[in-house]
C-alpha cells in the first residue's frame, strides 16, 4: 500500500509538471506568434501538447526558438496563481480566443470557472499547476514533433497545430525516455514493413487497406496456420461466411442502429440494401439458426478468420494499428448455462498459451461488469456470467483489475493486455459475454425437458485482428521474427563463386526439409552479403567456403554475431526444430 501510494504521489507531481510545462510553451508561442489562437493543452503520459491555430505554418526548426524561450521562462522562477471568475468575465477576457469562448459556453451553468497564470500568460484551466515555473526543470523537458489536429477530434472543424513535448522530473529520466523513444521509432511497423518489405499501403488506391508482399503474407501465413491447428485441438470448428448481408441482418442485429457510422454506404443488389460486414457474430448466428439445436449438440465453438470492412476517419489510420479492412480472428461460443464456467475457463487458459507461444509473458486481466440499469439480460445471469469470468481469472492466478460498471450494455468481459519488449501495454485479446443478439434473432436450444431456452453466446477474439497483431508482433520482436515465423530462416552464403555450386546443393538439400532457405550468389563481397542478411534479420547464414565444402559440413553465423564453425547439416537442422 506504502508502495502504491508513493507511485500515486509520483504521477500526481508528473501530472502537475507537465501541465504546467505545458502552459509555459503556450507563453512561450503567443510571444513568437503574436495572435494566435489557443485550443487545449493537456498533459498526456510521457509529457504534454498543446494545439494552436497559427496565422503562418510552424517549422521544425522553431522547436529550439521556443525551447530557449521556455527555459528563460522557468528560470523567472514566476508563480502559478489561480483565480476563480464569473462566465461574463471569462468571456470578455477571452473575447479573441474562439475556441476557449467555445468551451466557457458549454460549461454548465454553476459550474466553477478557473484561470491560471504565470509571468505574462493567462490560460482558461482547473489545473492543478506546480508553485511556480522555477520548479520545472529547464534540462529535464523537450519539445518532440508537430502535427496536425482536428479540432475536438472532428474532422469538419479546424486542423490545427499541435507540439508534443515531453518533461520529467530530472535529465537523467529525460535522457532514458528519449533513448526508449529511439529504440520505438526504430521498431515502429510502418518502418519495418518497408524495411524488410512485408507490406505497403496505398492511398491511391484506398486509405487504411493492406497490401501483403510475400515475406509479409508467408508470415501471416504461419500465423494462421498455427492458429487453425491449436483452435482444432481446443475442440472449434472452422467455418466461412460472407462479406456482405443485407440490410435486414444487421437491422436485427442493431448495428444500423447503433454502429450506422462506423458502417460503408449500403450497396444496391436487386433494390435491396446489402453492406460490407463489420463484424462476423450475425453471420454465425445464421448458421446457429440453420436448424434446430439440442442441448446434445453444445457447446458449439465456431471459429473464424473473418475479414471485416469498418469506416474509420482518415485522421486515425495508422500503419497496421488502424486500417479500414482486418481480419479478425473471430469465434463465438454457444452453451448451455450449466457449461459456461468450464467453457469461460478453457477459453482464458487457451488465450494466455497463445500468447504464450508468440512470445508475450506478462498479461493482465481487465474485468469489466454490468454498467446499470440500461443493460439487458436478467441479473441472475449476469451474476453467473461475471462470476463465471472471475472464477477463470482466479483459477488462472491470473493479475487483474476490476472495471465496475465497465462492461458493455450486453454482458460483462474480460479484456487482456499484453506488454511487449519496450514495456508497452496492448489490449489484445477480449472475451465478452452477450446477451442481446440471442434475444434479437431469438436463438434458442431444445433443453433435456424438451423445452426451448436461450444458449449463452460469447464473441472471443485472441489475437484481435490480424493486421493489428502483425504490427504490435513486429515491434515486440523490432522485425527479428522468431527462426518459426521468419519468412527467410538461413541464407547460403558462398565466400567466392568457386563455391556456387555447392551453396546451390546445400540450399536444395534443406529446401527439401522445408527450411525456408535463400542463397546470395550475387557478387557483392562475403562481408556485404553478411551485412544484407543482417539488415533483413535473417535467423542464421551459412557460410560455405573450400573447408566446409570438403567436409561436407556448414559454418553458421547468427543474426545477432554468433558464430560456429564445421556443423553437420543435421546438426543444423536438430537446431532448427529447437528454435
Amino acid at each position: 500500500m506504502a508502495e502504491a501510494t508513493a507511485l500515486d504521489q509520483r504521477n500526481e507531481k508528473l501530472l502537475k509538471i507537465r501541465h504546467s510545462t505545458a502552459h509555459v510553451m503556450a507563453e512561450a508561442v503567443l510571444e513568437m506568434f503574436p495572435g494566435t489562437k489557443l485550443a487545449i493543452g493537456p498533459p498526456i503520459e510521457d509529457g504534454f501538447y498543446y494545439d494552436f491555430d497559427l496565422s503562418e505554418p510552424l517549422k521544425a526548426e522553431d522547436l529550439e526558438t521556443i525551447e530557449k524561450r521556455m527555459r528563460e521562462i522557468i528560470a523567472g522562477n514566476h508563480s502559478f496563481s489561480r483565480r476563480v471568475v464569473t462566465r461574463k468575465e471569462a468571456l470578455k477576457m477571452f473575447s479573441d480566443q474562439p475556441y476557449k469562448l467555445e468551451l466557457i459556453r458549454e460549461l454548465p451553468a454553476g459550474d466553477e470557472i478557473s484561470l491560471y497564470s504565470q509571468d505574462t500568460f493567462t490560460d482558461l484551466c482547473r489545473g492543478p499547476h506546480v508553485g511556480s515555473t522555477g520548479e520545472l526543470h529547464a534540462d529535464a523537458f523537450k519539445l518532440l514533433s508537430i502535427a496536425g489536429a482536428y479540432w475536438r477530434g472532428h474532422e469538419r472543424n479546424p486542423m490545427l497545430t499541435r507540439i508534443y513535448g515531453t518533461v520529467w522530473e530530472s535529465r537523467k529520466e529525460l535522457e532514458a525516455y528519449l533513448k526508449r523513444r529511439e529504440e520505438i521509432e526504430k521498431r515502429d511497423h510502418r518502418r519495418l514493413g518497408k524495411d524488410l518489405d512485408l507490406y505497403s499501403t496505398h492511398e491511391e488506391a484506398g486509405a487504411g487497406l493492406i497490401y501483403w508482399h510475400p515475406k509479409g503474407a508467408l508470415i501471416r501465413h504461419l500465423i494462421e496456420d498455427y492458429w487453425k491447428k491449436e483452435h482444432f485441438k481446443h475442440g472449434y470448428q472452422l467455418i466461412n461466411t460472407p462479406h456482405i448481408g443485407k440490410s435486414w441482418l444487421w437491422e436485427t442485429s442493431g448495428h444500423l442502429d447503433f454502429y450506422k457510422e462506423n458502417m460503408y454506404a449500403p450497396l444496391s443488389i436487386d433494390e435491396t440494401d446489402y453492406y460490407l460486414k463489420p463484424m462476423n457474430c450475425p453471420f454465425h448466428i445464421m448458421i446457429y439458426k440453420s436448424s434446430l439445436r439440442s442441448y446434445r449438440e453444445l457447446p458449439l465453438r465456431w471459429a473464424e478468420l473473418g475479414t471485416v470492412y469498418r469506416y474509420e476517419r482518415s485522421g486515425v489510420l495508422h500503419g497496421l494499428l488502424r486500417v479500414r479492412g482486418f481480419t479478425q480472428d473471430d469465434a463465438h461460443i454457444f452453451c448451455t448455462p450449466e457449461q459456461i464456467e468450464e467453457e469461460i475457463h478453457s477459453t482464458l487458459r487457451f488465450s494466455l498459451d497463445i500468447w504464450k507461444a508468440f512470445g508475450f509473458a506478462d498479461v493482465k486481466a481487465y474485468l469489466a461488469t454490468r454498467p446499470g440499469e440500461k443493460s439487458v439480460g436478467e441479473p441472475k445471469r449476469w451474476e453467473q456470467a461475471t462470476q463465471s469470468l472471475k472464477k477463470a481469472i482466479d483459477r488462472e492466478a491470473l493479475e487483474y483489475e476490476l472495471d465496475e460498471g465497465g462492461g458493455a450494455f450486453y454482458g460483462p468481459k474480460i479484456d487482456l493486455k499484453v506488454k511487449d519488449s519496450l514495456r508497452r501495454e496492448w489490449q489484445m485479446t477480449t472475451i465478452q459475454f452477450d446477451f442481446n443478439l440471442p434475444e434479437r434473432f431469438d436463438m434458442t436450444y431444445a433443453a433435456d425437458d424438451g423445452s426451448l431456452q436461450r444458449p449463452y453466446m460469447v464473441h472471443r477474439a485472441l489475437l484481435g485482428s490480424l493486421e493489428r497483431f502483425f504490427g504490435v508482433l513486429s515491434e515486440h520482436y523490432g522485425g527479428a521474427f522468431p527462426v518459426w515465423l521468419a519468412p527467410v530462416q538461413a541464407v547460403v552464403i558462398p565466400v567466392a563463386p568457386a563455391f556456387n555450386p555447392y551453396a546451390e546443393q546445400v540450399a536444395r538439400q534443406l529446401g527439401d526439409r522445408d527450411v525456408r532457405i535463400s542463397t546470395d550468389l550475387s557478387d557483392q563481397r562475403m562481408n556485404a552479403k553478411i551485412r544484407s542478411a543482417q539488415n533483413q534479420k535473417i535467423p542464421y547464414m551459412i557460410i560455405l567456403g573450400e573447408k566446409e565444402r570438403a567436409s561436407g559440413n556448414i559454418s553458421l553465423r547468427t543474426r545477432e554475431g554468433e558464430q560456429r564453425q564445421e556443423l553437420s547439416i543435421e546438426k543444423f537442422l536438430a537446431m532448427l526444430h529447437d528454435s
